[in-house]
């Protein structure tokens, strides 16, 4: 079967190309990839290469398909699977797969999101990593493979039970949680995600260095509506201070925070959430950069005498991506927030290659159209040359300015 996808050879070697899939196994299955996610891992990715710990070495002779934030159609079931999946159902796909470091987009020479159509091994259909989906839309529960592993960071800290070496799981109830570098499109939907918990922090603060991105998130999600939710939420830009961390922990009553996670590389943001960690606290390294020798400074007294703990997080859990898209079914989170970008299988090597320097925040790709990256709020001036994104544009508008499936249904009709 020729198919067409995206493929990585090296150092920021990726191309766009037609090669063949063979047959799939009787424990395989075919699966024609609608949407798929930019995710700016995968420039981590590509950017390292065969140094990546989940990518193989030989990659030059033996290209891997990119792309691990992607969902579509079940297109064809080996004989082992005829009775649990079917053709034409939806799926979706858990990226990390239990008890191995290889993953779909990283590993796999036919697995992997960038690509029209692609073959899921049987080992890791065994080990639960394709659900069925039965929601309507594609870009939906592609962006449910980037709010899964927010989820899965949430749950994987931790704290102490006094007199007992046992832990509770996930964050202090009723604590100060901060979010350094929280006004990406990751960090968004971490807010909404903290705001719609049932155990919730009584504090939350947000830190970004860019004014215009706060400003953004301000307007979007209101300390009103925090508030409204049970939680003081607090915007701050460490940039505009000499030194953050007096302010920081003046907003916890000089408390310090329970659980600090890191949405932004730069060591200092680590460093910062080191220092305001409170007795007992719990800070995830939820971002991290390309360079495997990164180091930051990290307060070991505070480690021995405060109780305080430094993990990482990446990926999650079968149980964190049903969470995560029962939140959307549920409309608890609406994925598209963060989406500012539309494009065609012709897009991704630039929107990949480029996307620290793009403006906006998530780029989302349709597999099976030829179309530029485009921005949502460009469609509207687009219309004169093309009437199809006057339709875009009107479908938008009517879901306040962003993406939305009677969107994606004009996109996939007429592209």
């Amino acid at each position: 079967m020729n198919v067409r996808g995206v493929r990585l050879y090296g150092v920021k070697d990726i191309r766009l190309e037609e090669f063949d899939l063979p047959e799939i196994k009787e424990d395989e299955i075919l699966l024609k990839v609608i949407c798929n996610g930019i995710a700016m891992s995968t420039l981590k990715e590509i950017t390292l290469a065969q140094r990546h710990l989940r990518v193989p070495k030989n990659i030059h002779t033996n290209p891997i398909l990119i792309g691990h934030e992607f969902s579509g159609i079940i297109e064809k079931v080996g004989k082992k699977w005829k009775d649990d999946y079917h053709e034409g159902e939806r799926f979706v796909i858990v990226p990390e797969i239990p008890g191995q470091i290889e993953s779909p987009g990283y590993s796999y020479k036919y697995f992997g999101g960038a690509a029209t159509y692609c073959i899921i091994p049987g080992d890791i259909i065994e080990k639960g990593c394709l659900i069925s989906y039965e929601g309507d839309s594609f870009y939906e529960p592609a962006m449910a493979q980037a709010l899964y592993s927010i989820v899965g960071s949430f749950h994987s800290n931790y704290h102490t039970i006094p007199g007992s070496h046992e832990h509770i799981l996930g964050i202090r109830e009723g604590g100060n949680t901060i979010i350094l570098g929280g006004c990406g499109p990751m960090g968004i939907m971490a807010i909404r995600y903290v705001l719609q918990m049932k155990k919730k922090p009584r504090r939350l603060v947000i830190t970004d260095t860019n004014e215009e991105r706060i400003e953004k998130v301000r307007k979007l999600i209101t300390v009103q509506e925090a508030r409204r939710n049970g939680v003081e939420l607090y915007y701050i830009n460490p940039s505009m201070l000499t030194d953050p961390v007096p302010a920081l922990l003046a907003i916890t009553l000089e408390k310090g925070y329970d659980d600090v996670f890191v949405y932004a590389p730069p060591k200092n943001v680590a460093e910062i959430g080191n220092r305001i960690m409170a007795m007992d606290g719990c800070m995830n390294i939820y971002a991290a950069t390309a360079d495997k020798k990164y180091r930051a400074g990290m307060n070991i007294y505070g480690s021995h005498y405060l109780k305080t703990k430094l993990i990482g997080s990446s990926g999650g859990l079968r149980s964190d991506m049903e969470e995560a898209l029962e939140i959307i079914d549920n409309k608890k989170i609406n994925p598209a927030i963060g989406i500012t970008h539309i494009g065609g299988i012709d897009a991704v090597v630039d929107t990949t290659l480029y996307l620290k320097k793009m403006q906006g925040e998530k780029k989302i790709i349709y597999n099976h159209i030829n179309m530029p990256l485009t921005a949502i709020e460009d469609f509207r001036k687009l219309e004169k040359n093309n009437p199809v994104f006057g339709q875009l544009a009107d479908a938008c508008d009517k879901h306040g300015g962003f993406w939305n499936k009677e969107a994606e249904d004009i996109l996939l009709a007429n592209f």
